[in-house]
């Protein structure tokens, strides 16, 4: 019995498929260091088979994916300068292929198919989180939170406001029927609850701005390309006025006030210049993928004892662009900001300049919600992380894929057949 390739890598009918794959992927990010390298060998399982499938998928246009090619390569070839080679070694593989699942993802399934697949996938994650029930001390600002069965309220918080998030996609842009407010409602109302007890400022405030910019998007459907550049115009200027009358103004405490953050947010402005004064040691290059936060070495266990991490492990500079900047230099930090970029900006400008799409939205909304929690989190730089994947994939789905049509053999008429064979086709 042979199945077809449609169901598997065509995105008009592998919905099953896809979903499937995407729910496995969400689930081996959140609970892979609970459970070990079986999620890990599930989630390259459920994408990398699909690139012996159809090789013209995935080879066709491959030049348009060359800036997350060309990251991967210099994450591969920091190896040579890092303090810790065999560390770094083996994350840049597991980076790069995370990379090349995305892309797998993105040459084969559509945003809607990412958005249900997402919400299964985060309504068991956040189910066993429930079930663990777990609490644990922030070292940072010194308050008992729900972390259920991860080791930060950042996490859970991180897939809570996801599901909000999907949830509220799904079924503006994609619900087919009233089917749709049934299976979403109980993922909503779980993630909202999570959210709610695991008190992460940077999940819930991130959450209304993004859903801001999704609708500000939406409401340009009905306008023209005209004034939907006007529209794009005005509010990047009220967002960067906003901006600035926040930090002369005082506007930025009052805010961080609500969030219960002070000016130094907990204690993050602290680790952002120990790893500043890190990186002015190694700075065009950094210390190597990975090649820092290592056991023995003198600057990350003095981190690791002032902020009570007994595990020695687990730590970062609770910022994207700084822990780039130290593992691997100017040179990384400006790949991966680009990489950011260009996914969030190109899924914007499509919408803004081009063909209004509901993808693009959705993915503008996803990706924005990502680049601000880059800013307080380290969610792009490592491999198994929602966060990339979903940034990767958004990049990747810039540049759409053609039809890829079965061709079908001409069947001759009867007087072609007589005039192919032995006797003459008739006059």
């Amino acid at each position: 019995m042979m199945i077809p390739k449609s169901i598997l890598i065509d995105p008009d009918r592998n919905e099953t498929y896809g979903t499937f794959a995407v729910a496995v992927s969400t689930i081996a990010f959140a609970y892979s260091p609970n459970f070990g390298q079986i999620l890990i060998l599930a989630y390259y399982a459920v994408w990398l088979p699909l690139l012996f499938v159809d090789y013209r998928r995935f080879t066709w246009k491959l030049s348009s994916a060359w800036l997350p090619l060309l990251l991967a390569t210099y994450v591969c070839l920091s190896v040579f300068w890092s303090q810790a080679a065999g560390i770094s070694a083996r994350a840049a593989v597991q980076y790069s292929s995370h990379i090349v699942c995305a892309y797998v993802a993105a040459r084969t399934i559509s945003a809607r198919t990412l958005v249900v697949g997402s919400l299964i996938g985060i309504f068991f994650v956040l189910l066993y989180s429930l079930g663990v029930g777990g609490y644990a001390l922030d070292t940072l600002d010194g308050t008992v939170n729900f972390v259920g069965a991860f080791g930060s309220k950042n996490q859970i918080g991180f897939f809570s406001s996801l599901g909000i998030f999907f949830c509220l996609a799904f079924v503006v842009f994609y619900r087919r029927n009233w089917l749709g407010f049934v299976w979403t409602a109980p993922i909503m109302l779980l993630s909202v609850y999570l959210l709610a007890i695991a008190h992460s400022a940077t999940s819930v405030a991130s959450l209304p701005a993004v859903i801001g910019i999704v609708m500000l998007l939406t409401a340009a459907k009905v306008l023209s390309l005209r004034y939907r550049r006007v529209l794009f115009i005005v509010g990047a200027g009220a967002l960067v006025t906003g901006v600035v009358a926040a930090l002369n103004l005082g506007l930025l405490d009052v805010v961080l006030g609500i969030f219960g953050k002070d000016s130094t947010l907990t204690g993050r402005t602290y680790l952002w210049e120990q790893g500043w004064e890190a990186a002015q040691q190694h700075p065009l290059l950094g210390y190597g993928y990975a090649a820092y936060w290592v056991q023995g070495f003198a600057d990350p266990e003095r981190l690791w004892a002032e902020f009570y991490i007994s595990t020695r492990s687990g730590f970062h500079f609770h910022n994207t662009y700084v822990e780039t900047l130290v593992e691997i230099g100017f040179i990384g930090v400006t790949l991966l900001a680009l990489v950011i970029l260009r996914a969030f900006y190109g899924h914007i400008s499509k919408v803004v300049f081009g063909d209004w799409s509901a993808d693009s939205v959705v993915l503008a909304g996803a990706i924005g919600l990502m680049l601000i929690r880059s800013f307080f989190e380290v969610e792009m730089l490592g491999p198994y992380f929602m966060a990339s994947f979903i940034v990767y994939y958004g990049l990747f789905t810039l540049n759409p894929l053609p039809a890829f049509r079965r061709r079908r053999a001409a069947i001759p008429t009867e007087d072609e057949r007589h005039a192919n064979g032995r006797m003459p086709a008739p006059v």
